[in-house]
């Protein structure tokens, strides 16, 4: 379990500060300061030693979502981006992250890649266990979006462990609510809140995205 938290911290922390080579992330940031659902909590004093909020403005930052672990992925074309990550010890991360694309085909091209990366990328396996991805097509959020699920394995059983998340484009934007920690066997309401906030991120980026 120790060993899935840490690679779940690692991908939160790539996310929040890897960098890639693109020529549209030299672009302005076009993202208003409190724009995302977390930042209001992020700004907030915390006093806690075993919490901690992060926010980072990059258009190089690593996908959250990221099955291959690579600084590559769904980097092409992007103009801004902002991720805030939590992380609570020992075992609990939470990631949201807004993406903007010079283009809607650059977006859409994003997530294709992301639907690649889960296909090549689907399985794991370390020291007798293995981290297994899967995922489903969401309907009525966005132009398209994915419902995915990270989760470790001893053989065909579930052990705990795991990451959820739901990722969501919108015209020319990428959205993604990731959440990381003890979980079991993926289950249905694992993704409650990621939709919740999916769904609520997706009716107000327009306001800084292309949607029509």
């Amino acid at each position: 379990m120790k060993k899935i938290i840490t690679l779940a911290l690692t991908l939160a922390v790539l996310a929040a500060g890897a960098t890639v080579t693109t020529p549209a992330a030299a672009t302005t940031a076009a993202i208003p300061k409190g724009f995302l659902l977390y930042e209001k909590d992020a700004a907030k004093k915390d006093d806690d030693p075993e919490t901690n909020w992060k926010v980072v403005n990059s258009a190089k930052a690593r996908l959250a979502v990221n099955p291959c672990d690579r600084s590559t992925l769904a980097a092409t074309g992007r103009t801004a981006a902002r991720t805030v990550t939590f992380t609570g010890v020992p075992d609990f991360m939470k990631v949201e992250q807004v993406i903007l694309y010079g283009s809607r085909a650059s977006a859409v091209s994003a997530v294709a890649q992301v639907r690649a990366a889960l296909a090549r990328c689907g399985a794991r396996t370390d020291s007798g266990s293995s981290y297994r991805y899967a995922s489903s097509r969401l309907t009525g959020v966005g132009d398209e979006a994915l419902r995915i699920s990270g989760q470790v394995y001893y053989g065909r059983k579930a052990g705990v462990g795991g990451d959820r998340s739901v990722l969501v484009r919108k015209g020319n934007a990428v959205v993604v609510y990731l959440w990381a920690g003890e979980y079991a066997k993926p289950a249905k309401g694992d993704w409650t809140v990621q939709l919740r906030d999916a769904r609520k991120m997706t009716a107000k980026v327009c306001g800084i995205a292309v949607c029509g």
